[in-house]
């Protein structure tokens, strides 16, 4: 089942359309979206232009550009791209690389197209792109809603039409995140799976890069793009599988963990994931609740990653914490008070989740549980509303993902279709280096009608 990014590049390999004509209308889009959405810190229109005539010309010549031709797509202002300003969303002087992260050297390499660098939370360090500096992101489904984050801009013009695709990156849920609350499909890799040179870190024992789209089959595409091991990342390892089709739902067995479900979720979105689980179940799945101790979450498995941030920062913290934002600049005065102890200690508790998911991956294919507790919120607002209890919004949005994070299993976030506006969204979790599996569960629910994505109220043609 092609995605519209593989269409895309079908045409312009076809010569039915041309890279010029997609990007010049995507750049078209992301101008007249900025005064809405404000989803790029820069529009690169030069540059794309320019790339796409290369394409162009390749195709002219009977060369194959490859499996991205001509595709438009944006890039999070945290990942290198040969000399244009990395701003990372922060008022500190961007640096221009010499160099593209290797992330950007593959899609290019592939024939993609950056048009332009998407708006993010100062540093990646939260998750509602409401950035002090650059003004908030806002969300296509309503422009009074957070788009998430950290990768919000890249949500935000994904769901409302702008490009194809855009890369963001996820420490604690900052791809899925944004692609939940924009109404979109967003993975978060294994850790290592795709090289993170050229990328800021936030916190390089969690980093990860990784696609969004408007499908898991466009995921997939991009997802064989940029994975792979890089010399200069020890980290990054080569992909046993890259290779993706729909999984027959009927032979699926989905373990539902109680202690990764037990955090704050409203009752639409509980309603949706209970509702997609019965469809799972109708289609012939085994669905099964499981209680599962070594996942137990802990205070300390929570706020180890502060610590990790806090040591990326020692060059510009705290001699220059007045050139940082209110929100990061009060999260790394309260990163001082968390205990050196606490970075050890929660390599405990990875080891023991750790443990504990490659157990439960012996009986199921895949985890299930939501995404986030809510979709709704609102800008400006520090709270989220769930039923009427007003609920710090870090908590909402990040208790389902971040302990993915900790543990280094790929997951991916689906939405729903007709659960809301934006829509509620599901996470599905997957063994370690099991991306291939996972998007093959991802295309199943696809083509079950389980998942979809749907065209928001702003939305640029």
């Amino acid at each position: 089942m092609p995605g519209r990014i593989a269409e895309l590049a079908a045409a312009v390999r076809s010569r039915q359309t041309s890279a010029t004509e997609l990007v010049e209308a995507a750049v078209e889009r992301a101008r007249r979206s900025q005064p809405d959405l404000n989803a790029f810190t820069f529009i690169d229109a030069d540059g794309g232009m320019e790339r796409a005539g290369v394409i162009d010309r390749m195709v002219a010549a009977g060369d194959d550009p490859g499996p991205l031709a001509g595709v438009p797509i944006g890039l999070k202002d945290l990942i290198d791209q040969r000399g244009i300003p990395t701003t990372n969303g922060a008022a500190f002087e961007p640096a221009i690389p010499e160099r593209s992260a290797a992330v950007v050297t593959r899609l290019e390499d592939a024939g993609a197209v950056i048009i332009g660098r998407n708006g993010l939370h100062e540093f990646a360090y939260g998750f509602t792109s409401e950035n002090e500096h650059f003004g908030p992101v806002r969300n296509p489904w309503d422009l009074d809603l957070s788009p998430g984050g950290s990768s919000g801009g890249s949500a935000a013009a994904v769901a409302a039409g702008v490009v194809a695709a855009s890369i963001g990156t996820d420490t604690g849920g900052s791809v899925r995140i944004p692609a939940a609350l924009c109404g979109v499909v967003g993975l978060k890799v294994t850790h290592g799976r795709v090289p993170l040179t050229g990328v800021t870190p936030l916190a390089p024992s969690l980093d990860t890069v990784g696609p969004i789209a408007r499908s898991v089959a466009d995921v997939a595409t991009l997802f064989g793009v940029i994975a792979g091991a890089e010399p200069e990342d020890p980290r990054s390892t080569d992909p046993a599988s890259l290779h993706a089709e729909a999984a027959d739902l009927a032979s699926l067995r989905v373990g539902v963990p109680s202690q990764w479900n037990a955090a704050a979720i409203d009752r639409a979105t509980s309603a949706a994931f209970e509702g997609t689980l019965e469809g799972l179940a109708g289609s012939g799945a085994a669905v099964e609740e499981v209680d599962a101790p070594g996942l137990a979450i802990t205070d300390v498995a929570a706020e180890a990653v502060s610590v990790e941030i806090l040591e990326v920062h020692r060059g510009r913290w705290p001699k220059l914490a007045d050139r940082y934002g209110t929100e990061v600049a009060r999260r790394l005065r309260a990163a001082e008070a968390v205990p050196d102890h606490y970075a050890t200690d929660a390599l405990a508790w990875d080891a023991a989740a750790r443990e504990t998911l490659g157990d439960l991956f012996e009986s199921f294919d895949v985890l299930a549980t939501p995404t986030v507790g809510s979709t709704r919120k609102v800008i400006g607002d520090p709270d989220i509303d769930i039923d009427g209890e007003a609920i710090f919004h870090r908590i909402v949005l990040s208790s389902y993902t971040w302990p993915v994070n900790r543990t280094g299993n790929p997951a991916l976030a689906l939405p729903i279709p007709g659960s809301g506006a934006p829509p509620a969204s599901l996470q599905l979790i997957g063994p370690r280096f099991g991306e291939a599996q996972l998007l093959a569960i991802g295309m199943g629910l696809e083509k079950a009608g389980l998942i979809a994505v749907e065209q928001p109220p702003i939305f640029y043609r």
